[in-house]
């Protein structure tokens, strides 16, 4: 890569993913006011995809505005559940309540990617993928909750699945790194056709 990619989010899952897939990058982290935005957004009825779009936008968009000549990707991850969009757990009774919720049904997670250069979007991409929650007791839920808060707060929707959030579900359908929070094959291809990384 010509010039490092600049990573506008401070997930350590996301960070993980590029430095595992080879990937140089910087990190520039984004501050936004994401709850503002998306408060916005629902009020116009967007859809959850536009809504992980456009955050996923905003944050490339405000590190790339002070970077120039240089590729900034931005991420967002959100979860839909019965048209409602979940966010992340304040505290461990939110969690409880959320994943009470979502036990024994389905839900969405869409995870955005935008990069862009010279403050302009030229690349973006959503990944949606399906989860089917178990119908778990009780204590399960209390002991989950033991053992991974407040580790899980920093995740929408209360879990992990490359942690214990896995023995939630009885079914996942799409792509296991959209899971994690970014469309990490999408976003190879696209700079590996680019010439950014090595064909």
């Amino acid at each position: 890569m010509s010039h490092t990619l600049i990573l506008a989010s401070g997930s350590p899952i996301r960070q993980q993913m590029l430095r595992q897939a080879g990937v140089d990058f910087d990190v520039q982290i984004a501050r936004v006011d994401e709850d503002m935005v998306r408060d916005a957004l629902l009020a116009e009825q967007a859809s959850a995809r536009d809504i992980a779009d456009a955050l996923a936008e905003l944050k490339a968009r405000k590190i790339s505005d002070r970077m120039p000549g240089r590729l900034v990707l931005g991420c967002d991850q959100v979860l839909s559940f019965e048209k409602e969009l979940l966010t992340k757990p304040k505290t461990r009774d939110d969690a409880r309540t959320q994943l009470q919720r979502l036990r024994g049904q389905r839900h969405q997670l869409l995870s955005a990617a935008v990069i862009c250069e010279d403050g302009q979007p030229i690349w973006r991409f959503v990944g949606t993928v399906r989860l089917m929650m178990r119908d778990f007791s009780d204590e399960f839920l209390d002991g989950y909750l033991d053992r991974n808060w407040p580790g899980i707060s920093a995740s929408v929707g209360a879990y992990k699945l490359e942690e214990e959030g896995v023995r939630l579900f009885s079914r996942v359908e799409g792509d296991y790194f959209t899971v994690l929070g970014m469309p990490l094959l999408e976003i190879l291809n696209y700079l590996t056709l680019r010439g950014d990384l090595q064909q």
